[in-house]
């Protein structure tokens, strides 16, 4: 994703006249060995080139894709396949003298290299969608068997090969005949190399009063200048609204005492600038002020950033991959080029959890309406008399079926809500919000401890458990603690809800045991936990108490962790039992996903077992 964002590309300029026009295009292409194959031109609906070259017939056309297109967000002008419109005007491919005809289409963007595409639709998806939508021509200049067939391949090759249909490059590898083609086009005059950088911008958009003001003063001379470092950090000024001014200006122009002010090194009067950084500027660099919230005179202490930094875990959607993810790496590569960090990456490990997803509701004109207006009749779904039809999506305030926490907690109660949310499903993929049964779960937890009376139940005595039940807690312990450790938090949740069955079952409670059950509970409800823990009679929080330790030869159920290896190299690790065979040890191991996606296709020469510590298939190179 973030390469899509932000990228390198290396390929070449290349000049087409346009025909009967005192005008050119300069295209970019990364495949400048395919030029021979080019057998129409795209400009973005952008182009500044469009008012010169299209024809007056196809003005009426041309003008109303440009306005659709006007609407569309960058993605969508990426994805877009199959949506042009003809220019009416022609270019001369400057390899062949062939003429071509130049679109307009959605799928080029204006923002990457110079908004004008090269399309050569044998070797490039989109262009072969484009192509295959309005007939035109496909020229197979790419071969990957080095031969010619004479027919069109069923779909673009996109990958390397032999030229071929390509005058002075046929018979040539793909790699040397870009290097050929680039000379070529540099010694006619018709293209040079060039390496193409695109990054997009992550705009300041929102103008909101707590954004971080921009340290900059308008002087009184037109000058524009930065407040000496000495007068940092500008801090915004108080305000009664907080809303835009009536003329649009942003909330910090409503002060005008703070507004108006002098320039510290030259004593000109000035105004400061009123927009702010809002939505993201400090939250690219929040982590290093967590580590060192009091600092006044710098970011970070050099040696709290050593200790501390950088940040063991990530934890984010995927949708923030190509904007806070990115740019707070591109911040802290900043801060490390002017030596303010010592590490290059901000964040060692990167953890994408799941999209929430709930139930919509959207009628035939695709307009949403609210979960609780649409009732269901004979097996359909209406909101009044309109029929909607029922879904689940992504929640979303523009799909109307997001969830108010508050009104979650205001009914069940906030452990409830926190313990629902991780225990909903694997951390890292999309689940359906539905409460389930979890706040009956916490009442059960309650009367472990707690009598109908309200206070501690006379059934907790100071004993130690039994065997039976000191086996069940010590395997919870343990499983507990390597779940929070791997993220897996709903199954955590399910080892204490079966620990939880077995204490309500006894006649008498083991004080120990029901202390390191509450410890255990706490990191998941910390509310219910930390009362419990009062009424056991401590005084002080359990946030103090160390976390329950377990006895390894209770807490062993005989499975194993068993490292695979591939050609020696550790590809994974499995869990079994030492009774298991040799073979069904083998199996188990090449079902393992990383295992089995570098088996396939690949000859097993020899299966080594070490019984209860590792198998390692050995491959034919």
């Amino acid at each position: 994703m973030q390469r899509n964002w932000i990228g390198r590309s290396e390929g070449a300029e290349v000049t087409f006249a346009v025909e009967d026009r005192e005008s050119s295009l300069t295209i970019y292409t990364t495949r400048p060995e395919t030029i021979f194959g080019a057998t129409y031109i795209v400009l973005s609906p952008e182009h500044p080139a469009i008012d010169a070259i299209a024809s007056v017939d196809q003005r009426e056309e041309v003008d109303a894709l440009r306005v659709r297109a006007a609407a569309m967000s960058a993605i969508e002008k990426s994805q877009a396949r199959k949506s042009g419109v003809f220019t009416g005007a022609f270019a001369i491919n400057p390899a062949n003298g062939s003429r071509i005809p130049v679109w307009i289409a959605d799928y080029a963007l204006m923002n990457y290299g110079t908004g004008a595409i090269m399309a050569v639709p044998a070797h490039d998806d989109r262009d072969r969608d484009f192509a295959e939508e309005f007939g035109l021509p496909v020229v197979e200049v790419v071969s990957a068997s080095g031969s010619l067939s004479g027919e069109v391949p069923p779909a673009a090759w996109t990958g390397e090969g032999s030229m071929i249909n390509s005058g002075f490059m046929d018979g040539m590898e793909t790699k040397t005949a870009r290097t050929a083609a680039i000379s070529w086009m540099t010694e006619h005059g018709v293209g040079v190399e060039r390496i193409e950088y695109k990054l997009r911008d992550w705009l300041f958009s929102r103008q909101r009063y707590w954004g971080e003001p921009f340290p900059i003063l308008h002087a009184a001379d037109g000058s524009i200048v930065p407040l000496p470092e000495d007068a940092l950090p500008l801090l915004p000024p108080e305000l009664d609204e907080y809303r835009p001014t009536p003329d649009g200006e942003p909330p910090l122009a409503r002060a005008g005492d703070w507004v108006r002010t002098v320039d510290p090194k030259s004593g000109m009067e000035a105004l400061r600038e009123t927009n702010t950084m809002p939505q993201w500027a400090g939250s690219c660099w929040y982590y290093l002020r967590f580590a060192d919230p009091r600092n006044v005179t710098a970011p970070i202490d050099p040696e709290k950033e050593k200790y501390w930094l950088p940040v063991d875990l990530y934890v984010g959607g995927a949708e923030h991959a190509v904007l806070h993810l990115l740019y707070a790496r591109f911040w802290h590569k900043v801060l490390f080029d002017i030596g303010v960090v010592t590490s290059k990456e901000p964040f060692r490990k990167l953890f994408n959890q799941g999209m929430i997803l709930a139930f919509s509701y959207k009628d035939a004109a695709g307009r949403y309406y609210r979960p609780e207006d649409a009732a269901e009749r004979d097996g359909r779904w209406y909101v009044g008399e309109i029929e909607v039809e029922r879904q689940v999506e992504k929640m979303s305030k523009s799909r109307l079926n997001v969830v108010n926490p508050d009104e979650v907690v205001e009914r069940y109660g906030a452990d409830a809500m926190r313990l629902y949310e991780l225990f909903m499903g694997p951390l890292d993929v999309a689940k359906p919000w539905q409460m389930s049964g979890v706040s009956r779960f916490l009442h059960r937890v309650w009367r472990i401890a707690i009598g109908e009376d309200g206070t501690l139940s006379s059934k907790i005595l100071d004993a130690e458990p039994s065997r039976e039940i000191a086996r069940v807690l010590h395997k919870t312990i343990k499983a507990v603690g390597n779940d929070i450790e791997a993220l897996r938090f709903n199954t955590a949740i399910s080892k204490l809800m079966e620990l939880s069955n077995a204490l309500t079952g006894l006649d008498i409670k083991p004080r120990p045991a029901v202390e390191s059950f509450v410890l255990l509970l706490a990191p998941f409800a910390p509310h219910i936990a930390e009362e419990l823990w009062r009424m056991l009679g401590h005084p002080q929080s359990l946030s103090h108490e160390p976390w329950p330790t377990y006895d390894p030869t209770l807490a062993d159920d005989g499975i194993r962790e068993i490292i695979v290896q591939v050609n020696g190299k550790l590809r994974g690790r499995i869990q079994a039992a030492p009774t298991i065979s040799d073979g069904e040890l083998v199996a188990l191991a090449a079902r393992e996903a990383d295992v089995a996606a570098r088996l396939k296709g690949k000859t097993v020469l020899k299966e080594i077992v070490v019984p209860g510590r590792l198998v390692n298939f050995v491959l034919a190179d």
